[in-house]
């Protein structure tokens, strides 16, 4: 699995409407046939802030992501929404989703 995670700085002016400016993005990588998941947030203590966390299944889907049309032309139009630079850590892992947390605690089921 291809696991990735990009901090963007937004510019204030398109902090509200970030995730509406990069909606059809957004669905075109969540129809991706190797797309494992592609979730934004937007930081609690910086509204400007989005994380995307992004998935593909394997090095083949990844590559197939960054050569869709789709990509190509979010490379070059979402630049002017961001502060800076966006932020991003690649890693490849074993595993097709999410493990669990074991060091929590949790109470017991009844």
């Amino acid at each position: 699995m291809i696991a990735i995670t990009v901090k963007w700085d937004v510019k204030p002016e398109y902090a509200d409407d970030f995730l509406e400016l990069t909606r059809e993005f957004t669905e075109a990588c969540r129809a991706e046939p190797g797309c494992l998941w592609f979730e934004w947030s937007r930081s609690c203590e910086r509204p400007h802030e989005y994380i995307l966390i992004e998935a593909y299944k394997d090095a083949a889907a990844g590559k197939a992501h960054v050569e869709s049309d789709h990509f190509a032309t979010a490379m070059k139009t979402q630049g002017q929404y961001a502060a800076s630079r966006p932020k991003v850590i690649s890693v490849e892992t074993p595993g097709t989703g999410w493990d669990e947390l074991g060091e929590i605690e949790m109470p017991e089921s009844d």
